[in-house]
């Protein structure tokens, strides 16, 4: 017999969303799956100083050494890190001057979620 977790993952992952919106616009992701160089292209595309590398690069070789938490009386499936996209970002052609050379659809997705301009800018 199946358990409930697995009726709602199926549920979710196999209907159409229905909770929200989509927002067609150009993405820039990376190749699925988390590596030393995954980490250092993300730090290039966000043109992180050295220092933010280093430090990303070191807690990276931290988590390597750990361990998926064992729960008592939950039944939690191990995570598959290597079947996740770490990097996904909205594709400009430009770096806007203005909010004029924002991506109108992109402006619109901010604005439905809520989320202030002087955050987004």
């Amino acid at each position: 017999m199946e358990n409930n977790q697995d009726e709602v993952l199926r549920e979710v992952t196999r209907n159409e969303y229905k909770y929200g919106f989509y927002t067609d616009i150009e993405t820039d992701t990376i190749p699925k799956g988390l590596s030393e160089d995954i980490i250092r292209t993300i730090s290039g595309k966000k043109n992180e100083p050295e220092w933010l590398l280093d430090f990303r690069m070191k807690a990276f070789r931290q988590w390597q050494k750990m361990t998926m938490p064992r729960w008592a009386h939950l039944d939690i499936p191990d995570i598959d890190y290597q079947d996740i996209i770490y990097y996904a970002a909205p594709r400009q052609k430009v770096s806007p001057e203005s909010l004029d050379d924002l991506d109108p659809e992109l402006k619109a997705t901010f604005d439905k979620l809520g989320i202030p301009e002087a955050r987004w800018r």
